[in-house]
This record gives structure tokens, C-alpha cells and sequence, in this order.
């Protein structure tokens, strides 16, 4: 059976999120089996070499959202029409949960399955304003390479550079998530729902920001 493209965007999300979301969550979780020996920098390298990867294996299919900030980000820049938005959306979701679940039972549900945690001995406007900070620099990396038709070649690592840059220099103060479905996903399975408000506006407060200058910047 022949798959129409909007099937072929929506299994390219699934998989690509279920991907980052798995090498996202479980690096956490195994750090934490290890009692915090590994690093921070294992946290930051395995979503690095995630993203990376799966932006190479289905970029062309689906252009690699894989974050409901980023699809936002490409409604309101017209990278992506209004009706492909459900398809999105529902994918990454789907796709995070299923990660989660394998996560859970294959991996280990330490430090409540991966799911992200903010530094409360800062303010929360400043965590606020980190986790904002964060998603932009994604953001703003995904359009530089959208705009530039792939960034010589380069798309997935920096992309999914990033990714890590942000988690391992930012992660500290806000968890850095970046990507409302990984924070999901993990948070309702463990119900660990304290933070989830956070993670489910900053981003999305990002989106609309970065979205509406590249608008104003890409017509001068």
C-alpha cells in the first residue's frame, strides 16, 4: 500500500520524536541509575546525536519538527500550512509517549523517567526567561537553516547541536527542554506534573516570538 504524504509526514514525526525523545529521557534516567557519575555532557551529547541523525533520515519528508514549538514556529512563519497541523502535532505526541514507555520499561523510570526539572534556588522569571532564551537559539538555528536551504549540508548537526549546547550550558537553571512533547510525555507517565506548566508555555511564548521576527526580518 502506497503511503499518501501526509501519512509519510506523520510516521517521519513519530519515528524522529520517538528517537529524540527515547535518547533525550533515557540519557537522564541512565545518569541517574549512575547516581550522576556520567555527566552533564552525556544529558547534552545523546539528544545532540538524536536530533542530528534523525533530521538526516527524514528532513526531507517532514522537515524534522519533532517539538510542537517548532511546528508552531513554522505555522506562523507559512513553512507549513494549517492543515498539516493536527498531523504534526498529533505524531509528536504520540511519538513521545511511545518513547517514554520504552524508556519505562527497558531503561528504568529513575529521576521520573527523564522528565525535565527547573532550578527553584533561582527565580522563576529567570527560569521562565532561560527556557524562552533556549527555545529561541533552537529556533532561530531550524529558520537559519530552512532559510539557507540546509546550511550547506550541515542541518542535523547543527540543529541538533544546538540541542545539546543548550541543554549542557542551560539545563542547570531551566531543564532546558525546549520540546513541549518531551516534557510531556514523561511527566504524565511518572506523574510528575509540577513543572509541566512551564514547559508547556515558555516554548510555545518562543515560537511566537522567533516566528513573528523572522516574518518581519525575511521581507526587508
Amino acid at each position: 500500500m502506497k503511503l499518501s504524504s501526509n501519512q509519510k509526514r506523520f510516521f517521519a514525526e513519530l519515528a524522529g520524536t520517538f528517537v529524540v525523545v527515547v535518547l533525550a529521557t533515557g540519557s537522564v534516567v541512565i545518569n541517574a541509575q549512575y547516581g550522576g557519575k556520567i555527566g552533564l555532557w552525556f544529558e547534552a551529547f545523546a539528544p545532540f546525536v538524536a536530533v542530528s541523525l534523525m533530521v538526516y533520515a527524514v528532513g526531507k519528508v517532514s522537515m524534522a519538527h519533532f517539538n510542537p514549538a517548532t511546528t508552531i514556529t513554522f505555522l506562523i512563519t507559512r513553512h507549513m500550512p494549517k492543515n498539516q497541523l493536527f498531523i504534526y502535532l498529533s505524531a509528536e505526541i504520540i511519538g513521545a509517549f511511545l518513547a517514554s514507555l520504552f524508556v519505562k520499561f527497558l531503561i528504568g523510570t529513575d529521576a521520573n523517567l527523564g522528565a525535565n526539572t527547573p532550578n527553584y534556588s533561582y527565580a522563576l522569571p529567570v527560569i521562565f526567561g532561560v527556557e524562552i532564551f533556549a527555545t529561541a537559539l533552537l529556533l532561530s538555528v531550524i529558520l537559519i537553516v530552512i532559510h539557507t536551504k540546509g546550511l550547506y549540508g550541515v542541518s542535523g548537526l547543527a540543529i541538533g547541536g544546538m540541542v545539546g549546547l543548550d541543554i549542557f550550558f542551560l539545563s542547570f537553571i531551566s531543564g532546558a527542554s525546549m520540546n513541549p512533547a518531551r516534557s510531556l510525555a514523561p511527566a504524565l507517565l511518572s506523574w510528575s506534573l509540577g513543572d509541566l506548566w512551564l514547559y508547556w508555555t515558555a516554548p510555545f511564548v518562543s515560537a511566537g516570538i522567533v516566528g513573528v521576527l523572522y516574518k518581519k526580518l525575511a521581507k526587508n
